[in-house]
């Protein structure tokens, strides 16, 4: 019997010994950092700034992959998809969670099939009122919406997408009835800003800015509790008076499921190490984004969770169907 025991608590020892051993030595090839959107998106952005940092750390290429279409299905379910070893890794964004609500036959299960690794920032929207009616303010927005029920329109990418439900976010805490007007490009959506043709969008921080530069078009509020680094002269939506507002997008690293405890936790250290680089905020800071070294792999999770939940529910209310 105390043999028994002795030999279970040496092999217990090995195992520990193993998996320590793998933690130290990885990685031995390439990490693989797949993008679900195209090159030059913001996503991308993010992923490009801590690619190369970690590549400098583990002395071994950490190459972005771009996997763009179907809404980010595609990206993901290629994460979901590959060997849990820690080799293959991927940017996850508000899409992750959404995508999947949207369709009959979901490729992927945006909780249960990935590993949260760490989460790198979050991002706010910018409401935007484009320069041919009179508003300067949140409220001066909502007050002529209220005026002109069912007349004002409202920009987005389309339906579910992140433009689209941050609109409706604040469309609803602001207790208006205004129209939904979708378009195939960020380009396309800007321009009917600036001609007047829609009267507002909520777009993410980075995707507005072009439009917040303009002489043509004007930013209310950002979606945050606090100022947006990136925009620090505009108001926040809690400052604006609209609490209820508040959304942000959260851009983390996740992987397959099933990927070793040791390794998960390796890969959350050394983002951390990349993030609390004072090169990696200030690369930050122009999207809008503050990085988060210091937010747990397991709060992370929670978050993915609550944003699926949440989303879930304002698909549902919306009357959105999947395809």
């Amino acid at each position: 019997m105390i043999r028994l025991k002795l030999a279970s608590i040496a092999l217990l020892i090995a195992a520990a010994s193993v998996a320590q051993a793998a933690e130290q030595n990885f990685p031995t090839k390439p990490i693989r950092l797949v993008v679900t959107s195209g090159a030059g998106s913001g996503v991308d952005f993010f992923a490009r700034v801590i690619a190369p940092a970690l590549t400098e750390l583990y002395k071994q290429q950490v190459v972005v992959e771009n996997r763009a279409g179907a809404g980010g299905l595609i990206g993901a379910s290629t994460i979901a998809a590959a060997t849990p070893d820690g080799y293959t890794i991927g940017i996850a964004s508000t899409a992750h969670v959404v995508a999947p609500l949207l369709q009959l036959k979901p490729p992927y299960r945006p909780i249960e099939d990935f590993t949260p690794i760490a989460l790198l920032t979050s991002i706010p929207a910018a409401v935007v009122a484009t320069g041919a009616i009179p508003v300067k303010s949140v409220q001066e927005l909502i007050a002529l919406a209220k005026s002109k029920p069912g007349q004002l329109n409202f920009a987005s990418l389309g339906d579910g997408t992140a433009a689209h439900l941050q609109a409706e976010v604040f469309n609803r805490a602001a207790g208006i009835k205004v129209v939904h007007v979708p378009f195939k490009s960020v380009g396309d959506a800007h321009a009917a800003i600036l001609s007047g043709e829609v009267q507002y969008l909520t777009f993410l921080v980075p995707s507005a800015m072009p439009l917040i530069k303009s002489s043509k078009a004007r930013a209310l509020a950002v979606t945050s509790k606090t100022r947006s680094v990136a925009l620090p002269d505009v108001p926040s939506i809690v400052e604006a008076g609209l609490p209820a507002a508040e959304t942000e997008v959260l851009i983390g690293v996740v992987a397959p499921a099933r990927v070793p405890r040791d390794i998960a936790a390796r890969l959350h250290r050394d983002i951390a190490t990349v993030l609390r680089k004072p090169e990696t905020r200030e690369r930050f800071a122009s999207q809008g984004g503050t990085p988060t070294p210091d937010v747990t792999a397991e709060a992370y999770g929670a978050q993915l969770r609550n944003e699926y939940s949440s989303y879930r529910k304002l698909i549902a209310e919306l009357g959105l169907k999947p395809q």
